[in-house]
Order: C-alpha cells, then sequence, then structure tokens
C-alpha cells in the first residue's frame, strides 16, 4: 500500500473506472489503482470532482487536504464509519470518568517523556558541543520523572503542569542542536516563524492525519479525548495519541536538517510565516513516508488495543507510550 501526494498547480485528478487519473495542462500525466492507496495527501492548486472523493472514500482510502504553501490543514475525508457503536458509548462513558482519564494521562505523559529523554540522551553523545544546555534540560526531565514515580495518584491536571515543565526544558536543548542561521530558539507556531518550527509544524499535522485515522478505523471517536478533553473543532484523542509521537518526529526532523536533506535556502519568509517551498515538500515528503512506518504501527497498535480494553470494560490500555515497542 502506498500514499499518494499531489504537490503541484494546475493539477486535476479525475475518477478513471477503478483508478485515479492525473492529468497536468489537459494532458494525461499517469494513473493510480485505488486499490494500492493507503492514504492520500492533497496540496496545492488542484482540481478534482466529487467522483474522486467518492471513490477514496468508498475505498476506504483517507484524504487530507493542506492549505497552500502554509501546509496547514484544510479538510480530512475519512471514509466510512466503523460499525460497533459500543466502542465509541463506552469512550464516551469513560471520558466522564477522572480516574479512567488521570491513568491514561499518567501513562501517556510519562512515554511522552521518556522520549524525550532519549532524544536528548542521544544528543548529549553525537553533540558534545551543546553538552550544556542539552545535560540540563536532561537533568529537569529526570526530576520531573522522579516525581511522577513517586505520586503514583496524580491528577491529570498536575501530569498537565509537569509536561509543561518537560517540554520548556526538552526545546531549550533541542534548540542547541541547530545552527544559529537557522534562527531556532524554541517552539512556535501559527504560524511558524523559522525553517525547524515549519518543518516540525508539518510533520505534526501528518502524524495528527495518521492518528485521526487510526482511530476512525479501530471504531474510535477522534474527537473526544482522556487527556486532551474535548474541544470544538478538534480530534482531542488523535492528539493524546501524537503526544508520544512527538520526540521522534523531533529526532527525525533534527536528522532532516543535519543530514541536509533540508536547508536554510528550501523556505522564505511571507508577512512573518516562514513557509516550506516545493523542492523542500517534495523531500521532505518522501523521507516522511519511511519515518512514518513505525509510528503508524504503533498508532494501530494502541488504537486496537484501545478500542478491545472499552469494548471489555478493562483498565486503560497504552503500550507505555513507547513507538519503539512496535519496531520489529
Amino acid at each position: 500500500m502506498a500514499t499518494l501526494v499531489i504537490d503541484r498547480s494546475n493539477i486535476e485528478v479525475k475518477s478513471d473506472g477503478a483508478a485515479l487519473a492525473v492529468y497536468e495542462a489537459g494532458e494525461r500525466r499517469g494513473s493510480v489503482p485505488v486499490k494500492l492507496l493507503d492514504r492520500v495527501v492533497l496540496q496545492g492548486t488542484i482540481r478534482l470532482d466529487t467522483g474522486v472523493l467518492t471513490r477514496l472514500a468508498e475505498a476506504g482510502v483517507p484524504t487530507v487536504l493542506l492549505g497552500g504553501r502554509s501546509s496547514r490543514r484544510m479538510a480530512m475525508l475519512l471514509g466510512p464509519a466503523h460499525r460497533d457503536a459500543s466502542v465509541r458509548l463506552a469512550q464516551f462513558q469513560c471520558a466522564l470518568d477522572p480516574q479512567w482519564c488521570d491513568s491514561w494521562s499518567r501513562r501517556l505523559i510519562v512515554g511522552k517523556v521518556r522520549g524525550q529523554l532519549k532524544l536528548l540522551r542521544r544528543a548529549l553523545v553525537e553533540r558534545p558541543d551543546a553538552r550544556k544546555p542539552v545535560f540540563d534540560a536532561i537533568g529537569t526531565i529526570e526530576a520531573a520523572l522522579r516525581s511522577i514515580a513517586e505520586k503514583p495518584d496524580l491528577a491529570a491536571v498536575n501530569v498537565r503542569g509537569i509536561e509543561g515543565a518537560c517540554a520548556a526544558a526538552h526545546f531549550r536543548g533541542y534548540a542547541a542542536l541547530f545552527p544559529d542561521g537557522l534562527g531556532f530558539n524554541g517552539r512556535n507556531r501559527r504560524p511558524p516563524r523559522d525553517p525547524v518550527n515549519a518543518a516540525l509544524s508539518l510533520a505534526y499535522t501528518l502524524l495528527h492525519f495518521d492518528a485521526v485515522r487510526a482511530s476512525y478505523s479501530a471504531g474510535l471517536d477522534p474527537l473526544i479525548g482522556f487527556y486532551h478533553r474535548p474541544a470544538h473543532g478538534r480530534e482531542s484523542l488523535a492528539c493524546d495519541f501524537v503526544e508520544p509521537l512527538r520526540a521522534r518526529a523531533e529526532a527525525w526532523v533534527w536528522s532532516m536538517f543535519r543530514n541536509r536533506v533540508l536547508r536554510a535556502e528550501n523556505f522564505t519568509l511571507d508577512k512573518g510565516a516562514c513557509l516550506l517551498g516545493k523542492a523542500g515538500r517534495e523531500a521532505f515528503y518522501a523521507d516522511y513516508e519511511k519515518f512514518a512506518i513505525v509510528p503508524r504501527r504503533w498508532l494501530r497498535l494502541q488504537c486496537a488495543g484501545l478500542a478491545a480494553a472499552l469494548r471489555d470494560k478493562g483498565e486503560p490500555l497504552l503500550d507505555d507510550a513507547d513507538p519503539e515497542g512496535a519496531e520489529g
């Protein structure tokens, strides 16, 4: 199965039997059998009719539409809903259970923090020139992890405070890994103002799409989260699942710049927003497909496990939120 990414202007996509046909300036450039597709990413000025969307929906191929050069998610098409409503009913009940939500939140953030530590410890070995900020960040995060371990009944509200402190420390250490010329001093968004933040935002967006798709396929409601509380227009459960994957995405973005797959010249500034250009997006999407193999497998396993736990009225399951467990 493959991901179809269309990121060029003046492209038209038409339904052609069991395939999608791609046209440029009225000339047919090729076709892709729908049965070979696992997901579709559309970005740029692309024309397509409802027949294309219907064909993708019928085949259960999720589609995400990204807005122009900003790579901001505009819409998602997920296909037919899962038929087992009992899972969603149990999910709604657990979302109202503080004990369930606290247990879920604790495991979720422990996994996220462990991922941050893994990245920073690796950086400590590979970047001795950045030892001081990285070492300080590790110390702060290790102390936070100990505080979680020492308080088994920690409520979600307190977990959020610890998570925030860890994130601030983590990004101080993480920022030291990039050249000053990239202008990366920490996390910023809406819009991202430097190349590293632009790459991180796109990576998080694509991971979120994968998390929504995995949740939906397992019969879960992506809108109803346990750590991220339900909010208008937000797939809160997908947000939950993305948290343990963030450090893995950050490590991948670091490797993209370190190996010069992405460079400062791939980005432009437009009214304060840092935008990834066409050549950079092409490299980004190609490499993302290799990176995303393990996160996608982990998401499928965790969503299936959560659905089973909800169906059986068991304990909240999360594989210590460790994507490494999905490898092999």
